[in-house]
């Protein structure tokens, strides 16, 4: 729903703004305003599900997102839209971390890595069906459905909550919440997202001075936490969780794969768009090709951690998912496009094998009593290097574009691009060789 409903919204932004009366460019402040409230409030789920119950907070969050949802179709102008986003960003920051938080509580470590692959599928699907539903409601019906369709989704993912998720126990008693931590959590973090999306952005020196100034204050509020953290026993986000061994690399190694992977969804259409001529549709199909692949690598992903374990699979895969975006530089429009298609699909297979091994592996030696620490840590890195991702690749194609003088993005400065967010995630490879050849073998069922 989540997923479905982000994918949707950026299809029907033009309708609204002229309902609303206001230009296009504005309306880039209701997706903003929902990526502030995520970068606020991830870090304290963790605690909040320990202090008020995990199945608890996970219904209510469904809840919440699901009323904001109504909210937002009745919102007659920019304003109310925004105090509705608002409330949606309270229910989505919650849902994804509790959602994996939940798998890592009930499930047995020895079916952890099935289940990690199963219940991404949903989430492919948002991408996969976002741009035509978007495209088909927007075209022939009111964009307020686009709201509309999350509330009989809502209230099946509420009763089946409530149906057959347990009533599970916090591992220990919850710590006094984080306030200090908390309020310089939400400042690093949405300054540093802000800066970030400012730097990626086409406005002129007035917009990146503002993004400097954002990343300039997300880093001295950074900082100021790091501090902080070190001085207090129960911190809202708990940075000692990376001397443990495999969470570390996971992160680290995560962290460098997701700046490609958040550069994807940003060059290819682009690419299709602005280098090749295509029409929107046609360059959104081609992009739809990598959830494709996704999907059918999550039916395989078990059996090959099983048979390679996560090390081998970390290294190889890692090194192919790279490549396979290195691949997208060489695009051109003479190519056939079943054969960009395919390319796609391998591509959307194999940083789905990467990414499921990364959010397994990751909590392979975190004990019981630190999974809500642990799971809030993780979910805002990856969150943060995701925006990072998006900041490099229109970085990237913009220092790509100077250096060859072009006034406008041309083929070469796409293929510069794709080369330069490959070798950030081919130094991956560093921290994947790190890693204990047992490594993940309990979750997995290595064969030896």
């Amino acid at each position: 729903m989540e997923q479905l409903d982000a994918t949707v919204l950026a299809t029907a932004l033009p309708a609204m703004a002229r309902d609303f009366g206001v230009h296009a460019p504005d309306m880039s402040i209701v997706m903003t305003v929902y990526l502030l409230m995520l970068a606020a409030l991830i870090p304290a789920s963790g605690a909040i599900a320990d202090r008020y119950g995990l199945r608890r907070v996970f219904a209510a969050s469904i809840v919440l997102f699901t009323a904001a949802s109504v909210i937002c179709s009745l919102a007659n102008n920019l304003p109310q839209m925004v105090a509705a986003r608002v409330l949606q960003g309270l229910g989505g920051a919650m849902m994804t971390p509790l959602a994996r938080l939940i798998l890592l509580r009930a499930v047995d470590r020895h079916h952890l890595v099935s289940a990690m692959a199963w219940t991404l599928v949903p989430a492919f699907m948002g991408p996969l069906l976002g741009p035509p539903v978007g495209g088909l409601i927007v075209s022939h019906l009111d964009w307020r459905w686009i709201f509309y369709i999350n509330v009989p989704i809502g209230i099946v993912g509420f009763v089946l909550v409530r149906r057959y998720i347990p009533y599970i126990a916090s591992e220990s008693a919850p710590a006094p919440f984080d306030l200090r931590g908390f309020v310089l959590c939400a400042v690093s973090l949405g300054c540093l997202l802000f800066g970030l999306e400012g730097i990626g952005g086409s406005g002129g020196s007035g917009e990146l001075m503002r993004a400097a100034a954002l990343l300039l204050v997300g880093l001295l509020a950074g900082l100021a936490y790091l501090w902080h953290a070190r001085h207090r026993d129960n911190p809202l986000l708990d940075l000692s969780l990376l001397r443990i061994e495999t969470f570390r690399l996971s992160v680290i190694g995560g962290s460098l794969m997701r700046i490609t992977q958040g550069a994807q969804p940003f060059l290819l259409p682009l690419m299709f768009q602005l280098g090749f001529g295509y029409p929107a549709d046609k360059a959104g199909r081609l992009v739809m090709a990598t959830a494709c692949g996704a999907l059918v690598m999550r039916i395989l992903t078990p059996r090959l951690l099983r048979r390679f374990g996560f090390r081998r699979c970390l290294i190889v895969n890692g090194v192919l998912a790279s490549l396979g975006y290195a691949v997208c530089a060489f695009f051109r429009p003479g190519w056939p496009p079943a054969l960009m298609f395919a390319l796609l699909v391998c591509c959307g297979a194999f940083m789905s094998l990467q990414f499921a091994a990364y959010n397994t592996i990751a909590y392979d030696d975190i004990p019981a009593s630190r999974t809500s620490a642990a799971s809030s840590l993780y979910t805002t890195l990856q969150q943060l290097m995701l925006s990072f991702g998006v900041c490099s690749g229109a970085l990237t194609l913009k220092l790509a574009m100077a250096g060859q003088h072009h006034e406008h993005p041309q083929l070469i400065d796409f293929s510069i691009a794709f080369i330069a967010v490959t070798l950030i995630s081919l130094s991956s490879t560093r921290s994947h060789l790190r890693f204990s050849p047992q490594a993940g073998a309990s979750m997995s069922g290595q064969r030896r």
